[in-house]
């Protein structure tokens, strides 16, 4: 593996929860500076492949390199580079939005807080709900906090499960936005999962389709659209989901002919 090259590699990658196998075997790359991103129905193996790349679940086999290190012999280094969001996990409920940013900027040793949440506090939108209880907050008020959480150690890489689900289109849209220019600004690396097909469409370099903990299918939202004869990723996606891929082997008789 190339640490120059890669944000992330996966070889092998295997869990097994006592007899059930939620990911598989599987092994794939992110290239710095792109996104790519996790598609499969429920209980594909997207979260659980996040929570191993978090380091928040040891992995049953396989390998996992994050920056070109060894994420089971320098996981403290890494996760210091590495940040997460997800709307399905809460900050705590009970403290503002200022504390828990201060609070998550101290572990994970940003040198100038208060400069930090002054930065991000304006560019997410944020400068009225500083003070405000996050469990107060409408659901995409905390999307902006929690991105602002995501963000406060300026990560190379950036993990994302679900980012924009529950919020309306303009907020969604505003969020997608911010993630582009983040990346850019920053060269950032992006793995996402996400069921909002059009998102994926929009953010994702190149996108790994996962079925039953298996890598069933990848490539960029072009080639799988093509690959499949669908007009959008959706379509491809529930071709996936249902076991109903496109027919290589046909394929492969009709080009030899």
């Amino acid at each position: 593996m190339n640490e120059h090259k890669y944000a992330v590699a996966v070889e092998g990658l295997c869990k097994t929860f006592e007899t059930v196998i939620a990911v598989d075997r599987i092994g794939f790359s992110v290239p710095r500076g792109t996104t790519v991103a996790l598609l499969g129905g429920n209980g594909a193996g997207k979260t659980t492949t996040l929570s191993m790349l978090l380091g928040l679940i040891t992995p049953s086999a396989g390998r996992i390199e994050i920056l070109g290190h060894d994420m089971s012999v320098n996981a403290p280094a890494i996760r210091a580079k590495m940040n997460f969001e997800s709307p399905y996990v809460d900050l705590p409920r009970r403290l503002s939005v200022r504390q828990n940013l201060e609070i998550y900027a101290q572990l994970y040793g940003v040198a100038d807080r208060s400069g930090a949440i002054e930065k991000l506090s304006h560019s997410l939108a944020l400068e009225e709900l500083l003070d405000r209880g996050y469990g107060t907050l409408s659901a995409g008020q905390k999307t902006r906090a929690s991105l602002a959480k995501a963000l406060i150690n300026s990560p190379e890489i950036l993990l994302l499960d679900e980012p924009t689900a529950s919020l309306d289109p303009d907020s969604a849209d505003w969020v997608r936005t911010m993630l582009e220019d983040y990346q850019k600004e920053n060269d950032a690396s992006i793995l996402l999962a996400s069921h909002n097909m059009p998102e994926v469409e929009r953010l994702a370099d190149h996108v790994i389709m996962l079925r039953a903990g298996r890598i069933e299918d990848e490539g960029t939202p072009e080639e799988l659209i093509g690959r499949y004869g669908r007009n959008s990723l959706e379509e491809v996606f529930l071709d996936v989901a249902r076991g109903s891929g496109w027919d290589k082997t046909a394929i492969d008789k009709s080009d030899a002919n």
